[in-house]
């Protein structure tokens, strides 16, 4: 594209995705788009109530003023599937985690699903998905990705990433491989702190860059890279992936090759905001060949990092030339995908676009769920026995980490299994129990002849109350506990001894309903598990 006409402050602004905190375009992202030319925006679950609220306002974006009202706004989102969504509302598909789609274990439904998640992300008005995730999820104490990953073997997380890239992008949404290099075997989640791959190029290729090969073979519109730091191709250990030239202009632009978009994480976490800072961040970034800089949620760090682009290229430190190569990727893709606008006259009479019917996604999403429910210990007291009653023991999110949202969605186990008459009595305790909790549901147990108990792990261990609890459970009653990980199958590893293990990969609707069906033997469970749980953590079991 000739930018001969464009001035700096436009062209750096392309190069900003900014996220906002209301249901409507607010002051922040006003100003942001009008005097910062800003190149687009990022949603989180803080922007959406409903589809029409949703729709209207990526509609009332992409209208908004602004020096170059033909050129479109990304609007972009996390919308992986599963734990982490920011589109499950009323009306809105409730897309599969990767780690179910692993356990699945079908590229057909992988494509299927990212066609669904597309297929709404455009009648909403969002263009940009920052997902599929294709970090091989190697470390049991994985403390951000866990779920998020399609598991840990790299040529089947390559294969799944490639058909969810196929399905985003041949549906008209921009797909993104993350976290470039790979962030699957960390124990620091970069929110926090900056952390470390140790291991050395060899092995970095044959496992955590495989899966970005697939990828950019499969054509992925852009690449987001991790604030981790990579010793075997950055020797500054201080130095994460986002401000490396080593990683992003010599390894992925040169060694494979990749000539799309490269975004930044948001800067905003942790390993960048409280070493290097926003700021100075940005302008390291673009240094090292980004080209789009994410920067979430602080108005004064926008501003702070859009200024200090700007003076970068007053001082010399940035060329004009090197932020023209990031816009004309920038605008090269939103040409391909988006298309140009037309004049705000032929856009005012907004009528928003139908989501998909319930009985079109809900075939889909049911035969996901049914085809990811994992059996990894059997104990032989399955189905349950529908004479008996049953105590659930749900673990309620209650907390919000930093990639999940908690959702206000209500329905647990009990409510799966109450479909099909059996007595059930159910038993809330937080994911992170208290003593008091613990010994409430110890105490309530012995009443009941079946007990099942859901767990579930959101940051890299299971919460020692939660693994109080099982273990108190099967001391009490042994093989007749069936215990069920609703997030990380690594959850096994706190409690070995537990007669019946099943394995979920999200608490959420679709895959609850599955299980209900598996516990009463309405089906068998096909799920294959995507993780090894025979390591050095096993402690003699024997899994199936």
């Amino acid at each position: 594209m000739d930018l001969s006409q464009w001035s700096l402050d436009e062209k750096i602004g392309q190069l900003f995705i900014c996220g906002f905190h209301s249901l409507t375009a607010d002051e922040q992202i006003r100003i942001l788009l009008k005097d910062y030319h800003v190149g687009g925006t990022v949603y989180f679950r803080r922007n959406v109530e409903s589809v029409s609220q949703l729709a209207a306002l990526s509609a009332n974006l992409q209208r908004l003023p602004r020096s170059r009202p033909e050129i479109p706004l990304f609007i972009s989102i996390d919308q992986e599937g599963g734990m982490v969504s920011r589109l499950d509302h009323e009306g809105m598909s409730r897309i599969p985690g990767n780690m179910t789609l692993g356990a699945a274990g079908d590229l057909r439904l992988t494509r299927r699903a990212a066609e669904l998640a597309a297929k709404e992300m455009i009648a909403l008005g969002i263009n940009f998905n920052f997902a599929p995730c294709v970090d091989v999820n190697n470390n049991p104490a994985n403390p951000v990705i866990g779920v998020r990953s399609f598991g840990e073997d790299p040529d089947k997380v390559g294969e799944h990433g490639a058909a969810a890239i196929h399905g985003y992008q041949q549906s008209g949404v921009i797909a993104t491989a993350k976290h470039f290099p790979g962030h699957g075997d960390t124990t620091v989640d970069s929110h926090r702190g900056l952390a470390v791959v140790p291991h050395d190029r060899r092995r970095l290729e044959r496992i955590e860059l495989a899966p970005f090969a697939k990828a950019i073979a499969a054509g992925v519109d852009a690449i987001m890279t991790a604030h981790v730091a990579f010793p075997a191709f950055e020797p500054d250990e201080g130095t994460p992936a986002t401000l490396s030239k080593r990683v992003l202009t010599d390894l992925l632009r040169v060694d494979l090759g990749f000539e799309g978009v490269i975004v930044t994480d948001c800067l905003e976490m942790h390993a960048i905001s409280k070493s290097c800072g926003i700021a100075e961040g940005a302008v390291r970034a673009i240094e090292a060949g980004a080209d789009l800089i994410l920067v979430s949620h602080t108005f004064e760090d926008q501003i702070a990092a859009i200024r200090a682009v700007r003076e970068a290229v007053a001082s010399g430190r940035l060329s004009e030339e090197r932020i023209d190569r990031s816009a004309e990727r920038v605008l090269a893709l939103k040409k391909k995908r988006i298309g140009w606008l037309p004049p705000v006259a032929e856009t005012e009479s907004f009528v928003p676009v139908p989501l998909t019917p319930p009985e079109e996604s809900d075939a889909l999403l049911t035969e996901i769920a049914e085809h990811s429910v994992t059996l990894v210990k059997d104990a032989e007291n399955l189905p349950l026995d529908p004479a008996e009653a049953i105590l659930v023991v749900w673990p309620e999110l209650r907390h919000r980490t930093e990639v999940d949202e908690p959702a206000v969605h209500r329905y647990t186990l009990a409510d799966a299994l109450g479909r099909y008459g059996e007595r059930i009595t159910l038993s809330v305790i937080g994911t992170h129990p208290t003593e008091r909790e613990v010994e409430e549901v110890l105490n309530q147990s012995r009443n009941f002849a079946q007990i099942v108990v859901v767990t579930y792990t959101a940051e890299g261990e299971l919460p020692t109350g939660q693994a109080q609890l099982v273990q108190g459970l099967n001391r009490l009653y042994g093989s007749r506990i069936v215990a069920v990980s609703s997030r990380n199958p690594y959850d096994l590893h706190d409690f070995p001894e537990v007669g019946t293990y099943l394995c979920l990969y999200e608490n959420r609707s679709f895959a609850l309903d599955a299980l209900a069906k598996v516990l009463t033997g309405k089906i068998v469970p096909r799920g294959t598990l995507p993780v090894s749980l025979d390591s050095e953590y096993r402690t003699g079991f024997r899994l199936l």
